[in-house]
């Protein structure tokens, strides 16, 4: 149960350093902003997950992954909506 911990973790590295990657090559912001925000959520929740199995498996106790529980809740629920913000604004600042 550890070593998947630290396996969704590497992964989530690995998500967000392709997403900064993505932020860094492409050229307009709605797809600089896509990049980001996808692979952002999907990083923090693997991430998440992954810490939420290595605190099952040590002893941590059962409150650090409920609290990772509920960040990731946070998270899922949040991110979309900035996203949208975001995009509303570089959609109107590139109109006027």
């Amino acid at each position: 149960m550890i070593y998947l911990g630290w396996i969704l973790a590497v992964l989530a590295v690995v998500v967000l350093l392709i997403a900064a990657l993505g932020v860094y090559r492409l050229t307009d912001a709605l797809s600089r902003q896509h990049a980001a925000t996808k692979a952002a959520t999907l990083g923090i929740s693997l991430f998440s997950v992954g810490l939420m199995a290595y605190a099952a498996a040590s002893d941590w106790g059962a409150g650090w992954s409920l609290r990772l529980l509920a960040l990731l809740v946070f998270l899922v629920l949040t991110l979309p909506l900035a996203s949208h913000a975001l995009a509303r604004a570089a959609v109107h600042e590139s109109s006027d």
